[in-house]
């Protein structure tokens, strides 16, 4: 509450001759809350409150500014005070694509969304952002075997397990690292993207990175929060690759090929994003993400069943939870 009060007396400090009334807009997985302030005119505008002992805005500044100048839609910083981590933002809104995807929206609105996305990989500087590097991708990778293995499940892997699946794993880095690279919003899904006017709106870009070209990619097709059909998933990924190599994106000529660098860079994300919502829960006491760990699983498993690389993957997860080791992942 106190905090809330500072960012009231802030706002006040802004709008000296206006009133306002203040309400949650939203939280996430980190420190940031998220408030709406309306205004008596109707006006509405975003209060980010990031505490800076646990929140730096500055990623989140710079990678704004980026996207904007790529064109995409962004929340607009009207106003800053990185001392006590507030930022005045433009409103998007409060429906987030996944309230408003169905059967009749998804095609627009997944094309918007990869419209949004093609824009800022042409916009891509290596020397903007972080690089997403092997370090980087290692370190995700181990949130597997650290949380969703030892704590989630409670199994300490054995010797062979443990050489197996370092070997999945540098064949996964090996992959990724020879993608090209790109802008990488690094968590392009359903939840960051809003309905807005022009669509989408792009939020909760502050861990963006240079690297593979395909991570958004699979972040917005294998979204943990949402499944589709994987005909429709591939219409939408060959649109995309039509679209991008027209554009003159470094995509690889042969869908096959990409197609692969997609899937072996969606196996590196949902790794890492069961080790994540382990850690969300058990760490962080925020269990609502266990009910979302079996599409990502889903989509890991299916992957692992495809490619020979990815096998000894699923000869361990076939050992860690053999209560799924017959579900169908074939199509």
């Amino acid at each position: 509450m106190q905090r809330q009060q500072h960012l009231t007396t802030w706002l006040q400090g802004l709008f000296p001759e206006q009133t306002f009334t203040l309400t949650p807009a939203s939280a996430d997985a980190s420190f940031r809350r998220y408030f709406r302030a309306t205004f008596a005119d109707g006006t509405t505008r975003i209060v980010m409150d990031a505490p800076p002992e646990h929140e730096d805005c500055r990623p989140f500044l710079q990678v704004g500014k980026l996207f904007e100048a790529a064109g995409a839609h962004v929340p607009h910083v009207y106003a800053q005070d990185l001392a006590q981590g507030f930022l005045l933002l433009s409103d998007l809104g409060n429906t987030t694509y996944l309230q408003a995807l169905n059967a009749n929206t998804a095609k627009p609105l997944y094309a918007a969304a990869t419209d949004a996305l093609i824009k800022i990989q042409l916009a891509s500087d290596a020397k903007n952002l972080p690089p997403y590097d092997e370090a980087l991708l290692r370190r995700e990778l181990n949130l597997f075997p650290d949380w969703y293995i030892a704590q989630h499940l409670g199994v300490t892997l054995t010797t062979h397990q443990q050489n197996k699946l370092e070997e999945v794993f540098a064949r996964i880095v090996k992959n990724n690292l020879a993608q090209p690279m790109v802008y990488v919003h690094r968590d392009f899904h359903s939840r960051n993207l809003m309905l807005t006017e022009p669509n989408p709106g792009v939020i909760d870009f502050q861990d963006a990175v240079f690297g593979p070209i395909t991570y958004d990619l699979a972040s917005l097709f294998k979204d943990a929060y949402i499944r589709w059909e994987e005909a429709d998933v591939m219409d939408w990924l060959i649109t995309y690759w039509e679209r991008a190599r027209a554009a003159g994106l470094p995509v690889h000529a042969d869908f096959g090929e990409f197609y692969r660098d997609y899937e072996m860079m969606g196996a590196q994300r949902h790794i890492k994003v069961l080790g994540i919502f382990a850690r969300l829960a058990i760490r962080d006491g925020k269990t609502g993400y266990v009910k979302d760990m079996p599409l990502v699983m889903d989509y890991l498993r299916r992957a692992c069943v495809r490619y020979i690389d990815l096998k000894p993957l699923l000869n361990i997860l076939d050992e860690l939870e053999p209560q799924i080791k017959h579900a169908d992942f074939s199509v």
